[in-house]
């Protein structure tokens, strides 16, 4: 709980708009063109680790977190370091990343109230690692078990060919924008599933709702059935409405 307040608090003092940081981060991604699986193991760094693990970081009072990027904290820096995550997940999984001048062009024509070097890029680099405790393994992402689930399920259901994994990033993404639905991410498999489950209930038609989709993913996942219609119900609630 005191975790949650403190992500508050920074967002009411930085004037943070989650939805904007979330469309800053997407629309960067797609400029770059980078793949998937670096668009959301960035997000991951960011929005999953990095934010939350802001709070603590600032209130340790180490030197770093004295750093002129932190006071005070402004929409501006917090896109630098959207910009930062998709730097570091493309030296991850690319054998030849993206430069820090491709980083560099982007910022200066996205972020126009601040120019930012590429000396402030590589403080950022070393400030966001350091929040993140140098820990950046990816293979424990919503994304990655998605991927996962996605392929098996068209292998072993007819149906499978009509649930598009652009549906089910998109779903992801809108996930991303709210708030309330973060905290799931730190369940990464049953998230993954509940996505799945998701795109099921929307894209295949009614009439063709006859492979036990829900029994499948809980002998995949082990992910107990309640525990994802639950969360299904709210995904859809987001996506939809309410009904």
């Amino acid at each position: 709980m005191e975790e949650i307040e403190m992500e508050m608090e920074i967002g009411t003092e930085s004037g943070l708009d989650r939805v904007a940081m979330v469309e800053f981060f997407i629309h960067s991604a797609e400029l770059l063109q980078v793949s998937a699986i670096v668009k959301y193991s960035a997000f991951s760094f960011f929005v999953d680790r990095f934010f939350p693990s802001l709070p603590t970081f600032i209130e340790a009072g180490g030197t770093s977190s004295s750093s002129w990027l932190l006071r005070p904290l402004t929409q501006n820096t917090f896109h630098l370091f959207a910009l930062i995550s998709l730097w570091i997940s493309t030296k991850i999984h690319y054998s030849r990343p993206l430069s820090v001048a491709s980083f560099k062009s982007l910022a200066n024509s996205s972020i126009k109230e601040h120019h930012f070097t590429t000396r402030n890029f590589l403080e950022a680099e070393v400030l966001f690692m350091q929040v993140l405790n140098f820990e950046i393994g990816t293979a424990n992402i919503a994304f990655f078990f998605l991927q996962e689930l996605w392929v098996q399920f068209k292998g072993v259901a007819k149906v499978g060919e009509l649930i598009s994994i652009e549906v089910c990033m998109d779903i992801m993404d809108l996930l991303y924008e709210k708030e309330e639905m973060s905290v799931h991410f730190r369940s990464p498999k049953s998230l993954a599933a509940s996505i799945l489950v998701t795109s099921y209930v929307i894209t295949v038609p009614r009439q063709k709702w006859e492979f036990p989709v829900l029994a499948w993913v809980n002998f995949v996942t082990s992910c107990k059935e309640d525990d994802i219609t639950k969360l299904v119900t709210r995904i859809l609630e987001h996506v939809l409405g309410p009904s």
